[in-house]
């Protein structure tokens, strides 16, 4: 499903359920030995999917591990990211002569918690956000609006190694052409000032991405 949102070149695959033959390399099985049952079904399926994708785009599987910020680490030429909420997982990968950096999430389509828009969204933002929902209340526009951050996050930190708090970006979001673009206030050598997206609300999910070309 995500791959619809996807540019050409890239490599998506996604899932609904946890397959019962997936595994896991000793290095990652010793990161989630004590985890609970669903963060170790996240963590599983999604490189479950990450090394479909590596097949796709023929690589060798190879194990994928976090690093310090939790962002998974990619073989050599690769550049990707991962995504997982209830009932969904999803890896994508390209080649890093094709794309530079990318970013996926995913969210059920439901309104966030209460006060968490007030940490995530700008005063613009939530301005934006009531006419959205006046004009299109069919798409818990919020939680598009928070998943769009965390896929402009997962495609800048490959970039610069830093931190991107979500006063950082102010979004725009386009209802009918499932675009969005994000302008950063935070600057850093080597990246964008504006990350373009694309938005996807189908099977009761949100999904959210972002691509720089190389």
């Amino acid at each position: 499903m995500i791959e619809s949102i996807l540019p050409p070149g890239t490599a998506a695959v996604d899932t609904f359920v946890d397959p019962p033959g997936a595994a896991l390399y000793a290095e990652e099985e010793a990161l989630v030995r004590k985890a609970v049952a669903k963060r170790r079904n996240e963590f599983t399926t999604a490189r479950w999917c990450a090394r479909q994708a590596m097949a796709r785009l023929g690589r060798p599987p190879a194990p994928v591990l976090p690093g310090p910020r939790g962002e998974p680490l990619w073989p050599a030429g690769l550049v990707g990211s991962i995504t997982h909420c209830a009932g969904y997982r999803a890896a994508v990968l390209a080649e890093s002569s094709v794309v530079r950096t990318i970013g996926i999430d995913a969210e059920p389509d439901e309104p966030l918690t209460f006060g968490v828009l007030e940490a995530v969204a700008l005063p613009a933002e939530r301005k934006m956000l009531t006419g959205l929902a006046a004009g299109h209340p069919r798409v818990s526009w919020d939680r598009l609006l928070f998943s769009a951050k965390e896929s402009v996050y997962k495609a800048w930190f490959p970039l610069t190694s830093r931190w991107l708090d979500f006063e950082d970006a102010e979004l725009s979001i386009d209802p009918v052409g499932g675009t969005f673009r994000a302008r950063l206030t935070l600057t850093a050598p080597g990246a964008p000032r504006c990350f373009d997206g694309r938005w996807l609300a189908a099977e009761g999910l949100i999904l959210t991405s972002v691509a720089v070309p190389a």
